[in-house]
C-alpha cells in the first residue's frame, strides 16, 4: 500500500463523464432555476440560529455583534465564490465532497464527506429540537399544552435532574425551569427504574420533511419557496416595527464587552449562516447548474446578510443587549415594548423557519452519500434512485433514521459548535481546493463558466493581515496578550494553556499562507477565504477542536476498513 495511493484523483472531465454516461438512467430530475436555488440557500440560512442562537451572541457582543454579521459573511462570501467556481466547473451533485476529490484527492475527499455527515446530521438534530421547543410554545400560545415527557428531550430533562440535585445539595436558589423540567423527570411513566422521555414533535418534524424530500425535488421545492416567503416577510415586519421602538440609547457602549465578548457570538453566528453551501449538493437536479449556482449562492448571502444585520440593530436599540439571554428573544423583545401579540406571530415564523431549514439539510445529506456511493465509498444502496420520484430514496431514509432517532433524546444545546466548527472546515478545504484547481489550470467544461476573480496576493494580503492586526491590538488587545505575553507561556502545565492552542497554532498558519501567498503569488480571494475560515475556526476553542478531531478519527478508521479497498480507483490503472 503506497502513500500516494491515498491521494488517488479523478479529473473533471472524468467526473463529468461518469455523471452523463453511467448514471444516465437512474439522473436526478432537472427543475431549479436561480429562484428556487436562491429560496433554498435563504430556507438554510435564516433558521434556527436566527430564531435561537442569535439571542446569545447579541447578548455577549452587544449591538456591535452586527459587525460580527458582516464579518462572517464576507467569509461566507469567500468561500461562496469558491464553492460557485467549483459548482461551474463540475455541475454534478456531492459538494465539498466532489471538489476535494478533484483538488486534493481520495482520502481528504472521504474526510471532507465525513465531516459534511457532522455539518448536516447533528447540526439538523439540534434544529429538530428547536422546532420542537418553538412549536411547542406556538401551542401553548392556543392553549394547548402536549405533555412534558412526550415533547422534552430526555437528555435536557436529566441534566437538569442533575444539576437540581445539586442545588437542593447545596441549598441554594433553583430557576423555574429546572424546577419544571425536574417535575417532568419524576412524573414521567417508567419501563423498570428508567423515564420514558422522548421528544415525539422533534421526531415527527424529520419524518415529515424525510416524506417531502422522498417524494421529490420538485414538490420539496415549492414548500421551500412559500415558507422562505412566509419568514422572510416575518423578518422585515419585525425590521419594520421594530424601527419605531428603537432607542438609540441601547447602542451605547457599542460593544460592551470588547472585542473578546463579540468574539465570543462565532460559534452562535456562524451558526446562522450554516447551510448555504447545501445549494451545491442540488447541482444535478438544476436546469442550468454552471450559470445558476454561483447566482443563488451569492445573491442568498447577500439577501441574508442585510437581513440579520438590520435585525441585530433593530433588537439591540429596541431593548438592552442584556435583555437577550433568552431562546425566545424575539418574542421576548417584543413583549418588553408591550407588543404582545407580537410573540403568537414570531412563534409561527420560528416553527416555519426550522422547518425551510430541516428541509434543506435532509435535502443535502443524501445527495452527498449519492456521490461518494458512486465512488465506491459507501455501499452502492445510497445511490439507488427512485424510479418514479428520481430521489436517492434509500440514502434519504437512513438520513431519516441518522437524525430523527437520535432527535428523540437529544436536545437543542447539542452541536451548534460542532457544526459550525465541521462547516468551517468544509469551507477551508474548498477554498483551499480552488487555489490548488487554479494552479493547475484544469480545462473548465461546460457552457456559463464562473471564475473567482483573480487579484494577486503577493502583496495584497501581508497589507491586509498587518493591517487588520493593527485595527484588533488597538480595538482589543486581549487576543495578543493571550498568544504573546510571557504570562501565557509560563503556564505551560496548566490547564488553561490549552485554551491558547488554537491562537498559536491560528498564528503560525497565518505566517505560513502569506509565505506561500508571496512566493506563489496565490489568488487574494480564496486565500482570505482559507485565512478567515481558519480564524473563526480558532474562535472555537481547543475542546471542540478535540470532539472535532475524535470524530474525524472515527470516519478514518471507516475508510481504511472498507472504503479504501472498495474504492473504484483502487488501481493504478484509473488514477492519476
Amino acid at each position: 500500500m503506497k502513500l500516494h495511493s491515498f491521494f488517488r484523483k479523478k479529473s473533471i472531465d472524468q467526473i463529468v463523464r461518469e455523471s452523463q454516461s453511467e448514471h444516465a438512467e437512474s439522473s436526478l430530475r432537472r427543475v431549479l432555476g436561480v429562484k428556487d436555488l436562491t429560496a433554498l440557500g435563504i430556507a438554510a440560512i435564516i433558521g434556527a440560529g436566527i430564531f435561537s442562537s442569535v439571542g446569545r451572541a447579541c447578548f455577549d457582543g452587544g449591538p456591535a455583534v452586527s459587525l460580527l454579521f458582516v464579518f462572517t459573511a464576507i467569509t461566507c462570501m469567500f468561500s461562496a465564490l469558491c464553492y460557485a467556481e467549483f459548482a461551474s466547473r463540475i455541475p454534478i451533485s456531492g459538494s465539498a465532497y466532489t471538489y476535494a476529490y478533484i483538488s486534493f484527492g481520495e482520502l481528504i475527499a472521504w474526510i471532507i464527506g465525513w465531516d459534511l455527515i457532522m455539518e448536516y446530521s447533528i447540526g439538523n438534530i439540534t434544529v429538530a429540537a428547536a422546532w420542537s421547543g418553538n412549536f411547542k410554545s406556538f401551542l401553548e400560545g392556543l392553549g394547548i399544552h402536549l405533555p412534558g415527557f412526550l415533547s422534552t428531550s430526555y437528555m435536557e430533562v436529566y441534566k437538569a435532574h442533575i444539576k437540581y440535585m445539586e442545588l437542593a445539595a447545596q441549598h441554594v436558589f433553583i430557576s423555574d425551569n429546572i424546577n419544571a423540567l425536574e417535575q417532568i423527570w419524576i412524573k414521567a411513566p417508567r419501563l423498570a427504574t428508567y423515564p420514558i422521555i422522548l421528544n415525539l414533535p422533534a421526531f415527527l418534524s424529520v419524518l415529515g420533511v424525510t416524506m417531502l424530500v422522498y417524494v421529490g425535488i420538485k414538490e420539496s421545492k415549492r414548500y421551500t419557496n412559500i415558507m422562505v416567503i412566509f419568514k422572510v416577510l416575518v423578518i422585515l415586519t419585525v425590521i419594520v416595527v421594530g424601527l419605531f421602538y428603537v432607542q438609540p440609547v441601547h447602542w451605547s457602549p457599542f460593544a460592551p464587552n470588547g472585542f473578546g465578548g463579540v468574539m465570543k457570538g462565532v460559534s452562535a453566528v456562524f451558526f446562522a449562516y450554516v447551510g448555504f453551501d447545501a445549494i451545491s449538493t442540488t447541482a444535478e437536479e438544476c436546469r442550468n447548474p454552471q450559470r445558476d449556482l454561483p447566482r443563488a449562492m451569492i445573491y442568498s448571502l447577500i439577501i441574508c446578510t442585510v437581513l440579520y444585520v438590520a435585525i441585530a440593530l433593530v433588537l439591540t436599540g429596541m431593548v438592552s443587549y442584556t435583555q437577550l439571554d433568552q431562546s425566545d428573544f424575539l418574542a421576548h423583545s417584543f413583549s418588553q415594548i408591550g407588543l404582545n401579540w407580537f410573540s403568537g406571530i414570531l412563534a409561527l415564523s420560528a416553527v416555519v423557519a426550522t422547518t425551510g431549514v430541516m428541509l434543506v439539510f435532509q435535502l443535502g445529506q443524501p445527495r452527498i452519500w449519492l456521490s461518494m456511493s458512486r465512488d465506491g465509498l459507501l455501499p452502492k444502496r445510497f445511490s439507488t434512485i427512485h424510479p418514479r420520484f428520481k430521489t436517492p430514496s434509500f440514502a434519504t431514509w437512513i438520513a431519516f433514521l441518522l437524525v430523527g432517532l437520535p432527535s428523540l433524546v437529544i436536545d437543542a444545546e447539542l452541536a451548534t459548535d460542532m457544526s459550525s466548527i465541521g462547516t468551517l472546515f468544509a469551507f477551508f478545504l474548498v477554498c483551499a481546493g480552488v487555489l490548488i484547481v487554479q494552479n493547475k489550470n484544469q480545462t473548465i467544461v461546460g457552457q456559463g463558466k464562473f471564475r473567482v476573480p483573480y487579484i494577486n496576493g503577493r502583496y495584497a494580503l501581508p497589507l491586509i493581515l498587518v493591517a487588520g492586526g493593527l485595527i484588533i491590538f488597538l480595538y482589543d488587545s486581549q487576543f495578543y496578550q493571550l498568544v504573546f505575553s510571557l504570562e501565557t507561556y509560563s503556564k505551560i502545565y496548566s490547564e488553561s494553556i490549552w485554551q491558547v492552542i488554537p491562537y498559536i497554532v491560528f498564528v503560525f498558519a497565518s505566517l505560513c499562507i502569506i509565505y506561500f501567498t508571496v512566493r506563489k503569488r496565490l489568488s487574494l480571494i480564496p486565500v482570505l477565504g482559507v485565512w478567515s475560515c481558519f480564524y473563526l475556526i480558532t474562535e472555537m476553542g481547543f475542546y471542540n477542536w478535540v470532539r472535532f478531531l475524535v470524530w474525524l478519527v472515527i470516519g478514518l478508521i471507516i475508510y481504511f476498513i472498507y472504503s479504501f479497498r472498495k474504492s473504484k480507483l483502487n488501481n493504478t490503472d484509473n488514477y492519476k
